[in-house]
C-alpha cells in the first residue's frame, strides 16, 4: 500500500501552475502518481490515449482529445472576443447576468491560485456568493463547458472505460475521499441534455458541500460519467472535450454505471456518493439499485422531498399549527417526475407518521402531469405512480383549474417546470376555498423562467394570505396596501443536503433512509426565529448556513443511532453521557450525549483557516 504524502502535500493535482516549481524541487516527499499530474499543465486535452494510460492521466482529463489548433481556437476566440461567452439575460438560464458570469470568473481565479482564501470568502458572504458558485449561475457554465474549461478538476468515467473503472479510481491522488459528487449530464437544471459539460454542477455542489458543510476541499471528489449525448449541437462543436456518440440506454447504461459505482466505492467504501442532475429515465432507478448497500443519496429525489416536508411543517408553524395537522391537508402535486414523486412518497410517509395509514395518506394527493390528473384509468403508469393515481376514473385529465376548483386543496406544490402554470386563476380559486387557513404555495421547480408562479403574483393574488416558497430566489414583496416588504422563502435544497451528507460521512450510517430524511425535515423548521415565523417564512436563515448544517447532521447522526446505523467516533460521542437518547427533541434542546456529538462535529468540519505548512519542532521560533 502506498504512502501518503506529508498532509499539506495532499491533493496537490488541484495545486494551480504557480506552485510547480515548488512542488518538483520536494517531489521526493510525494508518490508519483501525484507528481504526474504536473504534466497535464504542458499538453492539456492533447494528451492521446495510450499517453494517458501510460502518466496515469486517464479519467484526470475530459474523454474528448483537443490537439494544440483546437486549444488555440478556444484561447483565441475568447481574446478577441472577451464579452461572447457572457450570456444576454437568457431566460432558460433563470436571469443570469453579464455580471453574474465576469463574478463566477473571477471566483473561478481565485480558487485555482488559493483555495483557502477562496472558501474563506465562500464561507462569510455565502448567500450572496451562492448563487454565483451554483443556480442559477451554474447553468451557464455548464452550457459553455467547453469554451470554459481551464485546468482538470475532478474525474471523468466514460462508456469507453468499461473494465478498467477500478484502476482508474487510483489515479485520483487522494486516497481519502470522504463525499463524490456525480452527474451523466443527462438532465442538467432547465438545459436537459449538456453531456460531459455537467461536470460543472459537480463541481458548484461540492463547493457548497466545503462553505455550508464544512467538508474539507481535498477531501471531495465530482465526478461525471460520460455515456455520450443526443444533444447534437454540442456533438458537432469542434471544442467539445465529451463521447460524440449517442447517449448510451437500457442495460448497457447500467453496466456502465455499475461499474463506477463499484470501483469508487471499493477504493472509498466511507464516502457519501450523491447522484445529481440524472433524467427522470434513470434518476429513480439508480437510486433504488444501490441505496440498499452503498451511502448514496440523490438530491434531486431525497433532498427536494425533505426541503418541500420541511417547508409544509414549517407553514404549519407560521400558521400556529402542530406537525401532526399535515394529515389534514389536501395536497395538489404538478409534477409526476422523479422530483415531483418523491416529494409524494415522502410527504405520505410523514403522514402514515402521524396516524394515517397507506391508503389514506395517498387519498390526500392529487397528482398531475402534462396530460392533467393522473388516474388510474392512465396506461403505463409505473407503479411508485400509480399507488397515488386516483380512482375517479372519469376525471382522468382533468385540468390544474378543474382540479382546484373540485377539490378545495389546501396545498399547492409545483415541480413541473412549466412556467407560468400557477395562473392568477388557479390561485385565486385556491384561496377562496382555504377558508379555515391561510393556503400553502410552494412553485419549487428553477430556474426562475420555469417556477409555476412568481412571490408577487402569489401574495397579490392572496392579498398576502398564501404562506410562500419558491425554488429560485425572489426579492421582497410590498404588497399594494403599503407597509414594509415582505421577504420571501426559498425551498432550497441546501438547507439540507450538506447536513445529510456531513452527518451520514461522520456518523459512518453506511445508508441514507426515509426516516432520517424525514427526522432532518422536522428539525429544519424549529430553527426558525420569531420573528421568521410572524414575516411568514417558513425556513431558517441562510446565513445561519453552518450551524443549520452542523444540527441537520446531529439530527440524521441521533436517528441513525436509533436503528442502529451510527458507527465510529461519533456513536462514542453520542455515549458521552451514560445514557441513550430516547425522548431527544429537536424543540427544546439537546441532552449531554447530543451536545457532546453537537461539539465532535462541529471540531470535525473544515475551516478554512491559513495554516503553517512547515512545522518547526518544539522550542524553535517560540
Amino acid at each position: 500500500m502506498r504512502k501518503d504524502p506529508s498532509p499539506h502535500l495532499r491533493n496537490a493535482s488541484r495545486w494551480p501552475s504557480q506552485l510547480a516549481l515548488f512542488y518538483t524541487q520536494y517531489s521526493s516527499f510525494v508518490r508519483d502518481s501525484d507528481r504526474c499530474q504536473l504534466i497535464i499543465c504542458s499538453q492539456g486535452m492533447s494528451f492521446p490515449p495510450e499517453e494517458r494510460e501510460r502518466l496515469r492521466l486517464r479519467g484526470l482529463l475530459p474523454p474528448g482529445h483537443l490537439d494544440m489548433d483546437l486549444q488555440k481556437q478556444r484561447l483565441m476566440e475568447e481574446y478577441l472576443r472577451p464579452l461572447a461567452m457572457v450570456p444576454p439575460e437568457d431566460s432558460r438560464l433563470g436571469g443570469v447576468t453579464s455580471e453574474m458570469a465576469r463574478r463566477w470568473a473571477l471566483l473561478q481565479a481565485l480558487q485555482d491560485r488559493n483555495e483557502t482564501l477562496f472558501y474563506s470568502i465562500l464561507t462569510q458572504h455565502f448567500v450572496e456568493m451562492a448563487p454565483i458558485i451554483y443556480t442559477p449561475t451554474v447553468g451557464w457554465v455548464c452550457a459553455n463547458y467547453h469554451k470554459l474549461y481551464r485546468r482538470p478538476r475532478g474525474m471523468y468515467f466514460s462508456s469507453e472505460d468499461r473494465g478498467n473503472m477500478a484502476a482508474m479510481a487510483y489515479n485520483w491522488p487522494q486516497d481519502d475521499v470522504h463525499a463524490i459528487v456525480v452527474t451523466d449530464g443527462s438532465r442538467i437544471l432547465g438545459l436537459g441534455d449538456l453531456g460531459v459539460n455537467g461536470l460543472g454542477i459537480p463541481i458548484g455542489k461540492l463547493d457548497l458541500y466545503c462553505a455550508a458543510g464544512g467538508f474539507s476541499p481535498s477531501h471531495v471528489l465530482p465526478v461525471v460519467v460520460d455515456v455520450g449525448t443526443d444533444n447534437e449541437a454540442l456533438r458537432q462543436d469542434p471544442l467539445y472535450a465529451g463521447l460524440r456518440s449517442s447517449r448510451l440506454t437500457g442495460p448497457d447504461y447500467y453496466r456502465v454505471m455499475d461499474e463506477f459505482v463499484a470501483a469508487v466505492m471499493s477504493r472509498w467504501p466511507r464516502a457519501v456518493l450523491q447522484f445529481e442532475d440524472f433524467s427522470s429515465q434513470h434518476a429513480a432507478s439508480l437510486l433504488e439499485r444501490y441505496r440498499h448497500h452503498h451511502c448514496v443519496f440523490n438530491d434531486d429525489i431525497q433532498g427536494t422531498a425533505a426541503t418541500a416536508l420541511a417547508g409544509l411543517y414549517g407553514a404549519l408553524r407560521v400558521m400556529g399549527k402542530p406537525y401532526s395537522e399535515l394529515a389534514e391537508q389536501r395536497v395538489v402535486v404538478v409534477g409526476a417526475g422523479s422530483a415531483g414523486m418523491g416529494v409524494v412518497q415522502l410527504v405520505a410517509a410523514a403522514m402514515e407518521k402521524h396516524g394515517l395509514s397507506p391508503s389514506e395518506a395517498a387519498s390526500r394527493f392529487w397528482m398531475l402531469d402534462r396530460k392533467g390528473l393522473i388516474t388510474t384509468r392512465r396506461p403505463g403508469l409505473q407503479p411508485h405512480v400509480r399507488g397515488f393515481a386516483r380512482v375517479e376514473q372519469s376525471e382522468d385529465g382533468q385540468s390544474l383549474l378543474e382540479v382546484v376548483e373540485r377539490v378545495h386543496p389546501t396545498m399547492l406544490v409545483g415541480l413541473s417546470g412549466a412556467g407560468g402554470i400557477f395562473t392568477e386563476q388557479v390561485v385565486r380559486t385556491l384561496d377562496r376555498h382555504c377558508s379555515h387557513q391561510r393556503p400553502v404555495i410552494f412553485p419549487m421547480s428553477n430556474p426562475t423562467a420555469s417556477m409555476e408562479c412568481t412571490a408577487e403574483q402569489a401574495l397579490t393574488w392572496t392579498e398576502g394570505r398564501a404562506i410562500f416558497a419558491g425554488g429560485s430566489p425572489q426579492p421582497p414583496v410590498r404588497l399594494p396596501g403599503g407597509g414594509e416588504p415582505r421577504p420571501v422563502a426559498q425551498a432550497n435544497n441546501m438547507y439540507l443536503f450538506p447536513g445529510i451528507a456531513l452527518g451520514a460521512f461522520i456518523g459512518r450510517t453506511g445508508i441514507i433512509n426515509e426516516d432520517m430524511l424525514m427526522t432532518v425535515a422536522e428539525a429544519l423548521p424549529n430553527m426558525i426565529s420569531e420573528e421568521g415565523l410572524r414575516q411568514g417564512l417558513v425556513y431558517p436563515r441562510l446565513e445561519d448556513i453552518r450551524a443549520i448544517s452542523a444540527r441537520i447532521a446531529l439530527e440524521l447522526c441521533v436517528t441513525a443511532h436509533r436503528s442502529g446505523h451510527l458507527n465510529g467516533p461519533a456513536r462514542e460521542a453520542l455515549a458521552a453521557d451514560g445514557g441513550g437518547v430516547g425522548g431527544f427533541s429537536s424543540s427544546r434542546g439537546v441532552g449531554e450525549g447530543e451536545k457532546s456529538l453537537l461539539n465532535f462535529i462541529v471540531r470535525s468540519m473544515f475551516w478554512p483557516e491559513y495554516k503553517s505548512l512547515v512545522l518547526l519542532p518544539r522550542g524553535v521560533g517560540e
